[in-house]
């Protein structure tokens, strides 16, 4: 039976390659988000090496003191963890958590010789982040739910949001408490706006959304990404352009929001420049290109452009013939492809080998290794000494 498990962290810093978690809550559903069980919730204690943020003290109220005198060691912390995300035909599910819990899981998980990535996919199982439902659901749909806005903008901070819909959610930063409200806020979504939510949750894995995003047909699509503005809920309409050199599962993206022509006919080295230096190495009055990889393995929302109405053009600002003129001007550079693969090919980010921080270095875990993971599972811990 397929179900999802909604999960939290607290840590005692921001950083999985070195922060360490402080807290896990789960809770399991059924696909109707029915609850399943009994929860999980865990505390951690802190490495005798590892130093917490202060910050992140006072944000959660967990000190070390208190997670290493309730928590158990991290190793037993993550075991448990696995066990419960490894279950066959489970989604494991948060809000934010693609970027943030995930992160933090696939380190722990690293640290303690598990193989950081099969439980997001053998047996069935996948994983989900409802963030970008949220932020789709009031960019396209919002009927039906009440919106919050900050600093006059859209605010999708999950506290903010069960406020205004009238949701329970007494111990925020908690992560049992924000685990019940991220269900209840799906729960909110899904009957408000059932058809919305269900073509979410089916288009969450890379084998429906690479279809959308064919880079050859150049047809424009909906996408919904923090790294776009909150004014139009983090939404954009843009044109995949080209597979990224670097990670079969990105494909570069432009967003026809904005006019390519002052580095649509700039050499490579001029457009990687101005894509990946600082603003002030940039001429005066040169803007970034709107150029964006889009990883299909990290659950993006894409949408096709006609579920678009008159509604959300305005509520987003999409003036159709600036976007086609903007396409129009793409269309024309005869050696785009060629071009961008240049420009994202000679951007290697540096990737550090300290053991700790060197989840994404090199190749994946080879099976001798995941042999050797065994065996240490297997060994008391006295024989590892």
């Amino acid at each position: 039976m397929n179900s999802l498990y909604w999960h939290d962290y607290e840590t005692f810093g921001i950083d999985p390659r070195y922060d360490r978690p402080a807290q896990f809550a789960g809770v399991r559903t059924d696909e109707a988000l029915n609850i399943i069980g009994e929860p999980l919730m865990l505390y951690c204690q802190l490495a005798q090496d590892s130093l917490p943020s202060p910050q992140a003290c006072l944000v959660t109220h967990i000190t070390p003191q208190y997670a290493n005198q309730h928590g158990v060691p991290e190793a037993e912390f993550i075991r448990q963890i696995h066990q419960v995300l490894a279950q066959p035909g489970t989604c494991g599910v948060g809000y934010n958590s693609l970027r943030f819990d995930d992160e933090f899981t696939r380190y722990s998980l690293y640290r303690h010789f598990y193989d950081p990535y099969a439980r997001e996919w053998q047996n069935g199982n996948s994983r989900w982040d409802i963030i970008d439902m949220v932020r789709l659901t009031r960019a396209l749909r919002p009927e039906g739910m009440h919106w919050p806005d900050e600093d006059g903008l859209p605010s999708f901070r999950l506290e903010a949001l069960t406020q205004a819909n009238g949701i329970g959610h007494e111990n925020a930063h908690d992560a049992l408490g924000d685990v019940y409200a991220t269900i209840a806020l799906a729960k909110c979504i899904k009957t408000a706006q059932p058809k919305l939510y269900d073509y979410v949750y089916q288009h969450r894995q890379k084998k429906r959304i690479a279809p959308l995003l064919n880079w050859r047909q150049r047809q424009p699509v909906l996408h919904i990404s923090r790294m776009y503005s909150r004014a139009y809920c983090g939404t954009a309409l843009v044109v995949p352009l080209a597979p990224d050199p670097n990670n079969p599962n990105g494909i570069i993206v432009y967003d026809l929001r904005y006019s390519p022509d002052s580095w649509l006919d700039q050499p490579a080295d001029v457009i990687q420049q101005w894509l990946f230096s600082p603003a002030s190495s940039r001429p005066e009055g040169i803007k970034r290109p709107a150029l964006k990889v889009v990883h299909i393995n990290k659950c993006p929302i894409i949408v096709p452009e006609s579920t678009l109405d008159a509604a959300a053009e305005k509520r987003l600002d999409i003036d159709r013939r600036q976007h086609q003129h903007h396409l129009d001007s793409l269309s024309r550079c005869t050696d785009l492809v060629e071009k961008l693969q240049t420009v994202f090919t000679h951007h290697q980010q540096s990737l550090s080998v300290d053991p700790d921080a060197a989840l994404y270095h090199g190749d994946f875990f080879s099976q001798y290794d995941k042999q050797q993971f065994a065996t240490i599972h297997s060994t008391p811990v006295a024989a590892l000494a």
